[in-house]
């Protein structure tokens, strides 16, 4: 009653915003971190409802500044987006900033739906806490109005499989497993059986963060020589800034180490939305650490010579 497996989270974290969202009620709104994986506005847009984005704060290694979000925003919220690792900034939510989304959602009646798929690429000794966690710590057994997304693909390195899994509030289960029988696919029997061997299987899981702490210890140092990159909390993306001294912008900085270097990074900018006046993913770039180490070595390296020629 409270688990139900999925095609992988993407399609999950869509089909979630259709079931939960009311486009009937006045004034129907999401809403999601900025800068945000994609699927959370496509999701609340084809659900009918208003985006609404909540920025990140640099000074907090860009953790979401919930504070920001008005009250009239809350009353007018039925679905909020969380993403813990978060894409693309890798920031983890600690317990107190969970007890606060508790406390705004039984307050204002939303949903919380907790994006996790990096929840196990990690850099410290305690893994990143997750929303089913946290809500057993603060005696939320039952997990109203909470569902927890979770996938294969960046823990097993498989996300062609395309298998996950959500959790969670029993009720929201229930009607989530009902839209699905009307548009979802059931998993086929090969998927099933490799997603059974993948998460009874942990050595592989702690290999595959053994090479991603390898692939961060060695690319951030270098690319920290001639750029503002910070080791994330947790995944596997580094969020950098792009140097003032280019006179680029993110998106004329990806296009031309594109052009003259061959190396693919994804621009902030494209990334984010305009808030408050702002966009807070511009003049910056998302950088995926997923090849081989000697091949981020040899982009990181590319990289440096780019910005040096250039400044």
């Amino acid at each position: 009653t409270q688990v139900l497996p999925v095609n992988g989270s993407r399609e999950a974290l869509f089909a979630f915003a259709q079931t939960v969202v009311d486009p009937t009620r006045a004034g129907a709104t999401v809403v999601c971190p900025n800068p945000f994986y994609q699927i959370y506005e496509g999701a609340t847009l084809l659900a009918s409802a208003t985006p609404y984005y909540a920025p990140s704060d640099p000074a907090r290694n860009f953790a979401v500044d919930w504070d920001s979000v008005p009250e009239e925003v809350w009353q007018r919220t039925q679905l909020l987006f969380v993403c813990s690792p978060g894409n693309p900034t890798g920031a983890v939510m600690p317990l107190p900033e969970w007890e606060k989304l508790f406390a705004l959602s039984d307050r204002y009646g939303f949903v919380i739906a907790s994006d996790e798929c990096y929840s196990e690429i990690y850099f410290r000794d305690v893994p990143p806490l997750g929303g089913l966690e946290a809500a057993t710590q603060l005696g939320r057994a039952d997990y109203r109005n909470l569902i927890a997304f979770t996938s294969l693909s960046k823990r097993s390195n498989v996300p062609g499989l395309r298998s996950g899994f959500v959790a969670g509030d029993a009720a929201l289960i229930k009607a989530f497993l009902l839209y699905r029988t009307y548009h979802g696919s059931a998993m086929g029997p090969a998927v099933q059986a490799a997603s059974v061997a993948a998460w009874n299987d942990e050595v592989h899981v702690e290999e595959n963060r053994a090479l991603y702490r390898q692939k961060f210890a060695q690319v951030t140092p270098m690319l920290a020589e001639v750029m503002d990159v910070r080791l994330p909390d947790a995944g596997f993306y580094l969020w950098a800034k792009v140097p003032d001294a280019l006179g680029m912008s993110d998106a004329e900085f990806a296009q031309a180490l594109l052009a003259q270097y061959n190396v693919t990074v994804l621009p902030g900018s494209y990334l984010a939305r305009d808030s408050g006046g702002a966009n807070p993913g511009a003049q910056r770039v998302r950088m995926a650490l997923v090849a081989e180490t000697a091949e981020c070595a040899e982009a990181a390296s590319r990289i440096v010579q780019f910005i040096q020629s250039r400044t």
